[in-house]
């Protein structure tokens, strides 16, 4: 069933667990990640960034959300790292139920004002909003690529910006990193800081990155205030290995159907291995 972000979060919340946030950027990756979470009955949240919209087209967006309609779990259609408060509405009207806007790198109060615009807004028609506070750097194309330090989430500023935004979530930087950790970083979770925010801020609380982050960090993060993780980089690395594999030096190999299915099944091992790592295995049951 198609549902928001906030309703699928509240019951991670409740229940302490977290939900996946897969990246999708194209078809099959996203009918094989639907697949495998109604295998496992684990909530889904389809996440698309800007980018990822761009490639993919407002029409299969539509197509998206019509199958998110007829599953077995809930799913909720998320615009990630929305950059201004234009691309909002696109995902308004492109049928999302979920939007987040990343003022992360705008000075405090900018944030806040964008965050409680978008907010606003969304609420009124029925979506939910995530914000984020705090950067975590990145070794991709998008989200915080530009931001030149990572700062950790201050406690006291998370508690002002949800009191002042209404967001419904909030991503924290907490020791991750979008993309792969570069080799001069160690990978490891803040996870005294994770429960100190989570003492006072009752809210989701979303983790983005994670990718070379030990799975015991995660999977207590998962289990003490993350209730959203966002997963990208494992997936299409997974996915696109598996298609390199396929398709060799043979110039005969060429039918999508003869390819993609391996690459979809390479992509669901790690996809599985996340939703148990989170907690959110079974969990669909819950709504």
């Amino acid at each position: 069933m198609l549902t928001t972000g906030k309703a699928i979060l509240d019951v991670a919340n409740e229940h302490s667990f977290a939900v996946p946030a897969f990246n999708i950027s194209d078809w099959a990756m996203f009918k094989g990640i639907v697949e495998i979470s109604e295998q496992t009955n684990a909530p889904l949240i389809v996440a698309i960034h800007p980018d990822e919209v761009r490639h993919i087209g407002r029409e299969m967006i539509t197509g998206i959300v019509e199958r998110a309609h007829f599953s077995s779990v809930p799913i909720a259609i998320h615009w990630d790292h929305g950059a201004t408060y234009e691309q909002i509405l696109h995902a308004v009207q492109f049928g999302f139920t979920s939007v987040m806007i990343d003022g992360s790198l705008a000075p405090f109060d900018e944030n806040v004002a964008i965050s409680k615009k978008v907010t606003d807004s969304a609420h009124a028609l029925g979506l939910s909003v995530e914000g984020e506070l705090g950067t975590i750097g990145a070794n991709d194309s998008y989200a915080e690529a530009g931001a030149a330090t990572i700062i950790y989430t201050d406690p006291d500023d998370a508690v002002t910006f949800v009191e002042q935004t209404g967001v419904d979530s909030l991503a924290i930087a907490i020791g991750t990193y979008h993309g792969f950790f570069p080799a001069h970083l160690k990978p490891e979770l803040k996870l005294d800081l994770l429960k100190e925010i989570k003492s006072r801020v009752r809210i989701p609380l979303v983790l983005h990155g994670g990718s070379n982050n030990p799975d015991d960090e995660i999977y207590e993060a998962a289990r003490t205030g993350i209730n959203k993780i966002n997963i990208s980089t494992d997936i299409k690395v997974a996915y696109h290995n598996k298609m390199r594999e396929v398709l060799g030096d043979d110039p005969k190999v060429r039918e999508p159907n003869a390819i993609q299915p391996a690459c979809i099944e390479a992509m669901n091992v790690v996809a599985a291995q996340k939703i148990e790592l989170f907690g959110a295995a079974g969990k669909a049951s819950l709504y």
